[in-house]
């Protein structure tokens, strides 16, 4: 009786051995992640989703019993779309407290992102893993290079001229969808349709910010259920979303969103356009790297 108590005993130790060399990795790769997720998100408006997708999608990819799963983008999408609610909050309110949100855009634009979030989680139950990967990362070269040499941001306007009506429409719901099916809180394309249309860095970098707390929402629920069911998905997961990792990330962007909000008002407009888009050209490298590498090998 002794002697299978002590069996039992070391066989628990063991399986907790195991589950925390599993994904004690996980915990540690998502509390940096968080750090710098919520740095980013409060200097850039963004939802820190740049960060989270490809950190997650690399750590699922090294862990056991998930390395191989099919699912692996999906998990990382829709759990960055859990963060990006909590972080673009935490992001939303320290500018807010600058005066430097514009309330009346993310009003008006609000039901025709929610559509357009509710098509993209749709569309991303449908594709496969190395489809999202590389979507991702194609989807990121114009926007950084756009940032980087201001290619579509030289024409001065002389006042602010947001699209109304059914270009609004339009705009709202590919933003929606764009920012569902990559993962992100849309802050990227909301800076530049912003910019574009005569608002300042500055205040677009804010409102940007609360584009992020309006896609999230929808966008963590949906990838919720169209997750739910699927097989070998990783532990502490609901349907496809990581709750170990939402916990981790959201843990640490809450403290550094308001320190990249205050870098973001100290910064030359100019210089922060340039270091973002440096950003994202790095991030799109990283995410097509394996998708180039087997496409050369089929070769």
């Amino acid at each position: 009786m002794a002697l299978n108590n002590v069996m039992d005993l070391a066989s628990q130790q063991g399986w907790l051995g195991a589950a925390f060399q599993q994904y004690g990795l996980l915990v540690l790769s998502m509390l940096i992640a968080g750090l710098f997720a919520g740095f980013v998100a409060g200097m850039f408006g963004i939802g820190g989703g740049f960060v989270v997708v490809p950190a997650l999608a690399a750590v699922l990819t090294v862990l056991p019993h998930t390395g191989g799963n099919e699912h692996i983008m999906h998990v990382a999408i829709g759990t960055s779309l859990g963060t990006i609610f909590f972080t673009s909050l935490r992001s939303v309110q320290a500018h807010a407290r600058r005066g430097a949100v514009d309330w009346s855009i993310l009003k008006g634009w609000l039901p025709w992102v929610v559509a357009g979030v509710i098509a993209g989680v749709i569309l991303t139950s449908f594709m496969g893993g190395e489809q999202l990967k590389i979507a991702f990362g194609i989807s990121l070269i114009p926007l950084g290079l756009n940032f980087v040499f201001q290619i579509l941001g030289r024409k001065v306007a002389t006042e602010e001229r947001l699209p109304r009506g059914p270009a609004r429409a339009a705009l709202g719901s590919g933003l929606g969808a764009f920012s569902s099916l990559l993962g992100i809180g849309g802050g990227t394309p909301a800076i530049l349709i912003m910019t574009l249309s005569g608002v300042n860095m500055h205040r677009a970098v804010a409102t940007a910010a609360g584009f992020g707390t309006i896609i999230a929402v929808p966008g963590a629920i949906g990838s919720m259920i169209t997750g739910f069911g699927q097989p070998n998905l990783p532990v502490g997961s609901i349907g496809f979303v990581n709750l170990i990792a939402l916990a981790s990330i959201t843990a640490m962007s809450i403290l550094t969103a308001p320190l990249g909000a205050a870098a973001a008002h100290s910064l030359d407009p100019i210089k922060l356009k340039r270091i973002f888009g440096c950003y994202l050209l790095v991030t799109a490298a990283f995410m097509l790297k394996d998708p180039f590498l087997k496409m050369i090998g089929g070769l």
